[in-house]
């Protein structure tokens, strides 16, 4: 991951499970094909989640594939599965809600739109790239 904030360092060994899913996530979404992947930190700033991951896809059929993936592979990798899906029918803004991880599929023009990594600019921000 190359990370675009600051950056601190931590000599904590103990790493939770949230924090072993998040680059695990933002892998299954990169192998595929996810575009302008971002791991928003937003411990401290917010108690709705420990991170958003925001990425997004060229079509529906994209968008789908994605969330199917994710779902799927930490279902299988790490027996979790979403508390909560939302987007699925309409597949322009696909919410897969992990409780301390929530996972955002976009189509590029509705991710413009609601601008959630302006929203959330206090965030410690990390753009993935494999």
């Amino acid at each position: 991951m190359t990370n675009t904030s600051e950056t601190t360092s931590s000599n904590n060994n103990t790493a939770s499970p949230t924090d072993e899913l998040v680059p695990f996530i933002a892998k299954k979404l990169s192998d595929k094909k996810a575009e302008q992947i971002v791991i928003l930190d937003l411990k401290g700033i917010t108690t709705l989640a420990d991170y958003f991951i925001i990425c997004n896809g060229v079509s529906d059929t994209h968008l789908k594939s994605l969330a199917d993936e994710v779902a799927e592979k930490t279902r299988v990798e790490y027996a979790e599965k979403p508390w909560r899906q939302e987007g699925l029918d309409t597949r322009r803004w696909i919410v897969l809600d992990y409780v301390n991880i929530v996972v955002h599929i976009f189509k590029e023009d509705t991710r413009e739109h609601y601008g959630l990594e302006k929203m959330w600019n206090d965030a410690k921000i990390t753009h993935y790239s494999d």
